[in-house]
């Protein structure tokens, strides 16, 4: 691979970019932030990927990213990332509030774009960027790489193979226990954090990925801690999905709780399953894990969940034996899409109905009321 490009010093003594022409097969790849999306969700993945070169981070004054990627140029603004000519694709990893103007930039520069989760604050603002990418012949899409974890893997293939029986009841939960409101942190600012965008987004589309468009919507948001800013708890009903209309759905999370629900129940005309635990990944990459080795994202048979059904005429009881959780699959679905023309599973279009349901979901709680789609 070959680079020329024009560089400035600043008083940090850090080279930015300001022009870049690369001659190379890999994708190049720019972060617009290294907060904790970069650092433990996105630069992992990208930088041990074979297809792809972590190309250029963006930090306004830190220089975090030096120590681990000493090869990879920092950037002192996103103009600046933008400017660079033979960036191909752009990971906008920002607070969710500037998702819709940093990837109209993006877009604008020519770049294929990676929004993080949730996409867009409103349908509006995602309908937009959807016009924009088209027009331009670019890729956009979302982060939505929950749909590689373990448990949800292994709850969509119980489904699919019909284990137990006719499903007729699927909770999905993630809980969390924060009884402090941090005040170092973008997601707990009125305006630009809210736990049913974060996390919610997530069980919206994994719920989407398996049972398709909802009708409707009842839900209950609220603030639990004292002098919270945002909300920090949901319960969301989704009715009259498309692929099982007789289904009842629920989901939810919370900062208040302590003693976790199980992440999935499962209850069918033949069986349950129950699974307790979150999927691995996100806190062996917090602990500095690299996500290049055989057994990544595996669950030993103490993570594994329970079932208890009737499959042809047998029983069929105990520990059920996870699917291994591997967000690269994400990247590997990127690469598809941008070298050969694949289908994106988490396109833009795909993921916005999320930002659909998350919009009735506030209307509902509001009114008390169920909301259609």
């Amino acid at each position: 691979m070959t680079k020329a490009a024009r560089l400035t010093t600043d008083k940090t003594g850090i080279k930015a970019v300001q022009s870049l022409k690369v001659q190379s097969s890999k994708i190049q790849t720019g972060l617009m932030s290294f907060g904790m999306s970069g650092l433990v969700f996105h630069a992992p993945f990208i930088h041990v990927h074979p297809q792809f070169e972590l190309t250029a981070i963006c930090e306004r004054t830190k220089n975090l990213s030096k120590p681990l990627y000493p090869n990879t140029i920092t950037v002192r603004s996103i103009d600046e990332l933008l400017a660079m000519d033979g960036l191909e694709l752009v990971v906008v990893n920002t607070p969710d509030s500037t998702h819709y103007e940093f990837a109209k930039r993006a877009l604008e520069a020519g770049k294929h774009v990676i929004v993080e989760k949730p996409f867009t604050i409103t349908v509006a603002e995602g309908e937009a960027l959807i016009e924009l990418a088209r027009g331009k012949n670019l890729m956009l899409c979302v982060f939505q790489n929950r749909r590689w974890d373990a448990d949800f893997l292994t709850v969509r293939e119980i489904i699919e193979t019909g284990k137990l029986g006719k499903l007729v009841e699927f909770e999905s939960v993630f809980a969390r226990y924060r009884n402090e409101v941090p005040v170092k942190t973008w997601k707990e600012l009125e305006g630009s954090g809210s736990l049913t965008y974060n996390l919610g987004s997530h069980l919206i589309d994994q719920c989407l990925t398996l049972f398709g468009k909802p009708e409707a919507v009842f839900a209950d948001i609220a603030r639990l801690r004292d002098h919270t800013l945002i909300d920090d708890y949901f319960i969301i009903h989704l009715f009259g999905c498309e692929r099982f209309p007789d289904i009842k759905i629920t989901l939810k999370s919370g900062f208040l709780m302590r003693e976790p629900e199980p992440r999935f129940v499962l209850h069918g005309t033949s069986g349950s399953y129950v699974k307790r635990g979150v999927d691995k990944q996100e806190e062996l990459l917090k602990a500095g894990a690299v996500p290049d080795t055989p057994d990544w994202g595996v669950e030993t048979e103490e993570e594994w969940g329970e079932i208890n059904t009737v499959i042809d005429g047998k029983p069929l009881r105990g520990k059920y034996r996870s699917q291994r959780g591997d967000y690269t699959g994400f990247y590997d679905s990127v690469y598809q899409r941008l070298r050969n023309g694949q289908p994106l599973p988490t396109s833009a279009e795909n993921v916005l109905p999320t930002i659909r349901i998350i919009e009735a979901a506030f209307e509902s709680s509001r009114k008390r009321a169920v909301v259609k789609c």
